[in-house]
């Protein structure tokens, strides 16, 4: 009878990416580690949110809100992991090594960095949360088949989503709401990543003086030009 268990952690199939699977990225081995299921999920849940702080301006119903900042986008699945065609032990064989991607490794002081693969589709985060379910047991009490129920929250460098946002482009107009706190040097910071052009978002805004910011006030930060030393 053909096996249910398709393949054993750190075997790579023929077609490696036919079958779902986890890849270790992080820290690097070659090859690198990985650990398959028996069977691909039925589905795929992904969340994402992002965070908005609403501006306090007496008289208005609803206050204009800025945006704070996005949160890592979320993939959860459920797996399952077999080995009753060969009765060994499925916690020794599969589930220690997925707990394992939850541990602290010390070359790089934080949990394994992660991929999930199937086909051409690509996840990279890191294990957030791991429920394991024994569902079947040997006739001596050995687990021998576990539903996993598995949530990988995104890795991804700064460097790479500031590539990807291109937030401190000189080629893009935004929009700016003024918070109580807020200087022009401080917003051309947050703009630019220097707050030196907060004189470019004064002229663009008809602002003669940079102390008297009104909050909840939409400005306009313009694209970035360099001004002659």
């Amino acid at each position: 009878m053909a096996s249910l268990l398709g393949n054993i952690v750190g075997n790579v199939p023929r077609d490696p990416s036919a079958r779902a699977h986890l890849e270790v990225m992080l820290p690097r081995k070659e090859p690198a580690l990985t650990i398959p299921f028996c069977f691909n999920p039925t589905e795929l849940v992904f969340g994402k949110q992002s965070t908005f702080a609403e501006v306090p301006i007496p008289g208005l119903t609803s206050p204009p809100i800025q945006f704070v900042r996005g949160a890592s986008e979320k993939l959860t699945f459920d797996a399952i992991v077999d080995t009753s065609d060969d009765m060994e032990d499925v916690n020794a064989k599969y589930v220690a090594a997925l707990r394992n991607l939850m541990n602290v490794h010390g070359s790089i002081h934080a949990p394994p960095v992660v991929v999930f693969v199937w086909n051409t589709f690509r996840f990279t985060g890191v294990l957030e949360s791991l429920n394991v379910t024994f569902t079947l047991f040997s006739e001596t009490g050995k687990p021998v088949r576990a539903k996993l129920a598995i949530g990988l929250k995104e890795y991804t460098t700064v460097k790479a989503q500031r590539e990807l946002a291109n937030l401190q482009s000189p080629d893009v107009e935004k929009t700016y709401v003024v918070r109580r706190t807020d200087t022009l040097s401080g917003i051309a910071e947050q703009a630019y990543g220097d707050p030196a052009p907060w004189r470019q978002i004064a002229r663009a805004n008809g602002i003669t003086d940079p102390r008297s910011l009104e909050p909840g006030t939409v400005l306009t930060i313009p694209r970035l030009v360099t001004e002659p030393r």
